[in-house]
């Protein structure tokens, strides 16, 4: 059991503290199947008018917002595994909105985006799970910052609580 009580705030970049602050004492492995059932209990039954909606000019729709976060998860699973590999190569970081902008997200079956996120998920949960508890304190550096493995389990989840948040808010 990795429970967030045991994150330091210095393993991870003062830009996720919201995100990590948000999710409350859990215990990562938890948090990310709840967090994952309730943001597909929330867009499941969607029509595609709703999932492509932009609540403002600019802003992403929900299909851009579900690949958006797929996007994000895998490279945050890619940066926890090369860390936990005691690998010492920095690593760069990502332009969000390039990604979204390139992703073609609202062209996307909204059951295929599903679908994807269900994978990643159970993928990352499967890859957290397969760490000792020495690989998850083992730090890297991405995008000028140093973090945690452990760390970049609970951005996961709480990036993904943070644009459910969102979706509840201002799409429906």
């Amino acid at each position: 059991m990795m429970n967030l009580s045991q994150l330091n705030e210095n393993e991870y970049n003062p830009h996720y503290k919201s995100y990590i602050s948000a999710l409350g004492n859990v215990d990562l492995f938890e948090i990310l199947m709840v967090s994952s059932e309730e943001l597909l209990e929330t867009v499941k039954d969607l029509s595609e008018e709703k999932m492509v909606f932009r609540y403002e000019e600019g802003k992403w729709s929900i299909k851009e917002i579900l690949q958006h976060l797929i996007d994000t998860e895998r490279i945050m699973s890619y940066r926890a595994l090369r860390f936990s590999r005691n690998d010492a190569t920095e690593l760069a970081g990502f332009d969000e909105n390039w990604y979204v902008d390139n992703s073609n997200g609202n062209d996307r079956n909204s059951n295929d985006l599903i679908d994807e996120f269900t994978c990643t998920r159970r993928a990352s949960i499967s890859l957290f799970k397969s760490f000792t508890d020495e690989m998850l304190q083992l730090s890297g550096t991405a995008n000028g910052s140093d973090m945690t493995v452990r760390a970049l389990g609970f951005i996961i989840a709480g990036h993904q609580m943070h644009h459910l948040k969102i979706i509840k808010e201002r799409y429906l």
